[in-house]
């Protein structure tokens, strides 16, 4: 199995499964049998399989606005261009009227992304085929462009909630591989950029825990800045963690960085360190967050995706009364080792 920037592709395809809520265990067979030459020939067979899994089932049909000169009423009549037509001596109506269509924004992203999938050499040819007869359901979809597209805006409701992991994947392949080509238009790169594998990560370590760990309370808030007076401005920066994990008496923070290094060199000394900036951010956090609940007792932890260097940190500090780990997950083993790494951390929590 080729791997992804150190990640097996497996192992990728298991972290976009838990990020985007997505387990399937037939795929996953499918995937540690398969052999993808990088990311992106991965994400062509998940979303071409997910989206001939959705033809069958029939493609996800809104109301859309439409304006057409007609011989018979329907819907609204727009009066002016109706008048003008009966001045030019013609029998049509101008009619506005919502109709049922395959022509949304969730199917123009789909028939967008898998335009360019196909466009691709990065993507396997069989992959790219089947993605050609699958785009004959799409006639009568538009492209959009993808770099227009807002991706929060977008809505998921009873009807459409299949579509979910297939915009996700459309989501990570247009901000972290689409890039600009020679000629003004766009291309997919082979590998996903690291700020978007950064995200990634964090997703899926968070989503990891929600779905293993029910006891915990699994989330990402805002920590409060422990202030001496009120204070009504817009200064001070937020302080959004990653992942936090509680209980009834214990608070975990963690902070999940994938980097091509984990650690900076000091050169005139030859050492290794962790970041400064990391670990100044992971304390002002459990400081923060231990003012303001004293009945808690707050740790702090910084997880680094395992990266190539020879030293890798696992330590545990005791500053100013509250434990601070730093810790690596290596991504590059067995998925079952990364979930054993995972396990020890939730231990902390005292969970089994």
């Amino acid at each position: 199995m080729r791997t992804h920037k150190g990640i097996p592709i497996s192992n990728l395809y298991y972290m976009l499964a838990y990020a985007f809520e997505f387990v399937d265990k037939s795929k996953l067979i499918d995937v540690g049998t398969d052999d993808f030459d990088n990311a992106l020939d991965l994400l062509a067979f998940l979303l071409e399989t997910g989206i001939a899994s959705q033809v069958k089932h029939g493609l996800y049909k809104e109301y859309v606005s439409k304006r057409e000169e007609l011989l018979t009423v329907r819907g609204k009549i727009d009066m002016l261009p109706t008048a003008r037509s009966r001045f030019a001596r013609k029998q049509t109506i101008s009619c506005e009227f919502d109709e049922l269509s395959e022509n949304n924004l969730m199917n123009q992203i789909l028939k967008t992304t898998c335009l360019l999938l196909v466009r691709s050499d990065d993507v396997d040819r069989s992959r790219r085929d089947a993605i050609k007869k699958t785009m004959l359901y799409f006639s009568e979809v538009e492209p959009i462009p993808l770099r227009s597209v807002d991706w929060a805006r977008i809505d998921f409701t009873r009807s459409n909630r299949s579509y979910r992991f297939l915009l996700s994947i459309c989501q990570l392949i247009a901000e972290g591989m689409l890039i600009d080509d020679s000629k003004g238009g766009f291309v997919l790169a082979p590998y996903i950029d690291e700020g978007t594998l950064n995200r990634l990560f964090e997703k899926f370590v968070l989503r990891y825990y929600k779905v293993h760990h029910p006891e915990l309370s699994s989330s990402s808030p805002k920590i409060a800045w422990a202030l001496d007076e009120e204070y009504s401005g817009t200064m001070l920066p937020t302080m959004q963690t990653d992942i936090a994990l509680s209980n009834a008496g214990r608070f975990l923070i963690i902070d999940a960085k994938f980097y091509a290094s984990s650690l900076l060199s000091q050169e005139r000394y030859g050492t290794k360190r962790v970041h400064s900036g990391n670990l100044y951010q992971i304390f002002s956090y459990v400081k923060n967050k231990a003012s303001s609940s004293p009945e808690l007792e707050v740790l702090g932890m910084l997880l680094y995706a395992r990266t190539r260097e020879a030293v890798q940190p696992n330590e545990r500090f005791l500053m100013d009364g509250n434990e601070i780990h730093v810790r690596t997950l290596d991504l590059a083993g067995q998925f079952g080792d990364i979930s054993s790494e995972l396990e020890d951390i939730a231990a902390l929590m005292g969970s089994k």
